[in-house]
């Protein structure tokens, strides 16, 4: 993997940070940004879908909020592992289903439309970007909408599994709880008798097409980041904390080679010593706004 761009760009302190920004003012301040690096590889997080209902993990000082998300190697090793997690997931999955974009994903792809995003890498796998009518899309995490089996070669749509989870487990039908992030649910019952779907093929197992927590991002999706952030002008982070080393690695990439860094996330992040403008404001109604001055 190559990280190292043929033609540094200079680095640049843009502006101080900024806390508790109102919307005007930081609107100005990213417009003014996007203005001076026109061309944005922009990386975005899990605050960018909460006001289309999906919950997130961490709070505003970047704490879990909740037990960090299922383990890739405990999913593949234990079937309780996995009783639970479809048997959560039945409840948890049609939030993530049901969602729909909001003002945030539409002014990202009019971002897009406008010719400043050179890519769109996201955390989330939710889908909500392409939907709002993004191209340049990475999903650096995968999508939760797909299956696949860990043996074989099946894909399927994931409402599929879960209607035959439904015919294998219809007592789980009437179960009701809290919804959480990605897809689950806080359901604490005995799921020792729950029946997981297995690959119908070769009765592997099935796993949603995502990264799950300690499992490592494909390199071709790295490299296509990266290679994305040498050709841009400037990083901009949307909704992340950067708590997970996958989204700021591209943090570091851009400070080692001399490209601006901007944030637009409630609270503070991973990468605050590494930015250079740090907007702690609203982020459908801040991008609405420097849309308008650009």
């Amino acid at each position: 993997m190559s990280l190292h761009p043929t033609t540094p760009v200079s680095p640049a302190r843009f502006a101080d940070t900024c806390e508790l920004d109102t919307a005007d003012t930081a609107a100005e301040q990213l417009a003014a940004f996007i203005r001076c690096h026109p061309r944005l590889m922009v990386l975005t997080g899990a605050g960018v879908s909460t006001d289309s209902g999906i919950p997130d993990y961490r709070d505003q000082k970047g704490e879990w909020k909740r037990k960090p998300p299922v383990d890739h190697r405990e999913f593949m090793a234990s079937e309780a592992t996995r009783q639970r997690y479809w048997g959560r997931a039945l409840i948890g999955w049609p939030l993530i289903r049901n969602s729909q974009p909001n003002p945030a994903h539409y002014h990202l792809a009019e971002l897009e439309k406008r010719g400043h995003v050179e890519l769109l890498v996201t955390q989330n796998v939710d889908r909500l970007h392409q939907r709002a009518g993004g191209k340049n899309v990475i999903d650096l995490h995968g999508r939760a909408d797909e299956i696949r089996c860990m043996v074989c070669t099946f894909r399927e749509n994931r409402q599929a599994v879960h209607e035959r989870s439904y015919k294998l487990n219809p007592g789980f039908r009437h179960y009701t709880a809290e919804t959480a992030p990605d897809g689950d649910a806080d359901l604490e019952v005995d799921f020792s008798g729950f029946q997981v779907a297995n690959c119908p093929d070769c009765r592997g197992i099935l796993k949603p097409d995502v990264v799950f927590f300690g499992d490592n991002v494909p390199k071709d999706r790295v490299q296509r980041a990266v290679d994305a952030l040498q050709a841009s002008d400037a990083l901009l982070v949307v909704g992340s904390s950067l708590m997970v080393y996958s989204g700021f690695r591209f943090c570091r990439y851009a400070k080692e080679w001399g490209k601006p860094i901007a944030a637009l996330n409630l609270g503070r992040t991973r990468a605050d010593d590494l930015l250079d403008l740090k907007l702690d404001a609203g982020i459908g109604e801040t991008l609405e706004r420097a849309l308008k001055l650009l």
